[in-house]
Parts: C-alpha cells; sequence; structure tokens
C-alpha cells in the first residue's frame, strides 16, 4: 500500500481497518494444515522390545482428569494442578526429549508421539493458565494459537504440535482415528485419554476414544433436521473418506444403534461447528 504524504492519514486509517479484518478472520477460522511426511520420522527399530515408561503421564491424569456422563466426556482440572506436579509434568516432557525415538519400534513410537502430544498441550495451558481458550495463547502477532511453535526438541530436531500431529502422526500411521487421541485442550476436541498410550493399549483407546467422540453431540448431533458433526470432519475431511458420504461411512463404524439409523436415514444438509473453550471442569 502507497501513501501520498497527504493522504498518510487515511492511509494508515485503511491500513489498521485491514489488519483488523485479518486479526478477525485468523480468529474464527481454522486452515487445517495437510499431512506431509517428514521423511526422517519415519524409520524405526522392528526388532526391539525396548518399553518407553509413560507412567508418570497415567499418575498426572488420574490425579486431574475428570470423567463425566455418558457417552464418557474428559475435563482437565488445570486449576487444580500442584507445583510439583507441574514440575513432575515438566519432567516427564523433558525425559521423553532425551529419548531415542527413532531407536524403538512402530507399536512403541506411536504410543510416544501421542503421549508427546498430549502432555505438552497440557503443559502449554498450565504454562499460561488461566486462560480461556488454547486459541488464546499466541507466539505471533497473527498466530492462530500455539500449533506452529517449535516447543519440544527430539534428536535435535525442534518440534511443533503441528509437525507432531501433520508431519508424522497422520502420514506415518495413516489412521483417521488419531484425531481421536490428539487432544487440544478444548471442549470441541475428542476426549483425552485417562490413561498414558502403550504399544499394548493403543488399539483399544484409539477405538474407544471414536465410540465417544461419534456418540457424543460435540462429535454428532441433529438441529431440526441437519445432520451437525464436528468440524474435525471438514476440516480433516480427506482422513475421512474424502466427502460427507465418506464421513458418514466412518461414523457407522462407530455409531450406537440409535444414532447409526439416523445417520443413514439422513439426506439433508450438513453443518460443522466446534467449540474452542478451555476443556476444564
Amino acid at each position: 500500500m502507497h501513501c501520498q504524504p497527504k493522504a498518510t492519514f487515511n492511509c494508515l486509517a485503511k491500513l489498521i481497518i485491514v489488519m483488523l479484518f485479518a486479526m478477525l478472520y485468523l480468529q474464527n477460522s481454522h486452515a487445517a494444515p495437510a499431512a506431509e511426511l517428514w521423511p526422517k520420522w519415519n524409520r524405526s527399530n522392528q526388532s526391539s522390545v525396548a518399553v518407553i515408561d509413560h507412567s508418570p503421564w497415567t499418575t498426572l491424569l488420574k490425579r486431574y482428569l475428570q470423567t463425566l456422563g455418558s457417552p464418557v466426556v474428559t475435563r482437565f482440572d488445570y486449576a487444580a494442578v500442584t507445583g510439583q506436579d507441574k514440575s513432575r509434568l515438566d519432567g516427564y516432557v523433558e525425559q521423553l526429549q532425551q529419548i531415542p525415538v527413532l531407536q524403538f519400534n512402530k507399536a512403541e513410537q506411536l504410543a510416544y508421539w501421542i503421549n508427546l502430544y498430549n502432555a505438552v498441550t497440557v503443559k502449554l495451558i498450565l504454562d499460561h493458565y488461566p486462560v480461556e481458550s488454547i486459541r488464546d495463547i499466541k507466539f505471533g502477532f497473527f498466530s492462530f494459537g500455539p500449533w506452529n511453535e517449535k516447543l519440544v526438541e527430539v534428536a535435535g530436531e525442534p518440534l511443533s504440535l503441528n509437525d507432531i500431529e501433520h508431519r508424522i502422526l497422520r502420514p506415518i500411521w495413516q489412521d483417521n482415528r488419531i484425531h481421536y487421541a490428539v487432544n487440544c485442550a478444548s471442549v470441541g476436541c475428542p476426549n483425552l485419554a485417562a490413561e498414558a498410550y502403550s504399544a499394548g493399549n493403543t488399539e483399544a483407546l484409539l477405538h474407544q476414544g471414536a465410540k465417544d467422540y461419534v456418540n457424543h453431540p460435540r462429535g454428532v448431533s441433529f438441529d431440526d433436521g441437519d445432520l451437525v458433526l464436528s468440524s474435525i470432519y471438514d476440516w480433516y475431511q480427506t482422513d475421512f473418506g474424502n466427502s460427507e458420504a465418506g464421513v458418514v461411512r466412518h461414523l457407522l463404524q462407530y455409531a450406537d444403534p440409535e444414532l447409526a439409523a439416523r445417520l443413514s436415514g439422513h439426506a439433508g444438509d450438513v453443518h460443522y461447528r466446534y467449540d474452542w473453550a478451555l476443556n476444564s471442569p
């Protein structure tokens, strides 16, 4: 934008208006990153039988994660976390960063990355608490939340939450249930699991996470005959069949009988929504 001297005030006013509109747009939009493989992380030692200890994470979850209702909804009591337990969480995240993850088998790696993502997210909220939403945590003037910030370093590589989810988890494992495992500390997000992921429980936790979310109104509901889905199914439609019909087919795999009948008979419009409020009690 080029301004003549006499028009400086008007030009600045226009620039401010443009910037305000840009900020408003960023606050109310969420462009989902594509799954783009970071080849470095697609290596493993399949002969390894070593196990990563995630017991500190399970201990914190048992202490501060509340399980409510049916279908189950979980809420993390950030306000109740003691200074000592915050230090334990910091230590756990630091411990994970020191682990030579590429030397483990794929099952251990999957659990590692999910737990790292979720522990870093909870740590991030606690580092900035109190906040009303994770989107309030910004590392730049126009940033949409903290997802692009390099928050940890693994094997000498600084990593962001987006790196972990979209450059490691999604492209390597290509399992759409990963969306039910990584937690963004929001009411609209799938549940934070009540225990750490491990090579032995990952399949069960992924399945249960999908069932709990699909059968809860924040995942799937109906409003005056219209189907209302979580925005996750819009943002990541490519992971769920790449069409609304593909999304519905996915939902039918986990829907309880009554919901499945409604989904199968639905021929109306589809809308999307998401609640970014903090997932606290």
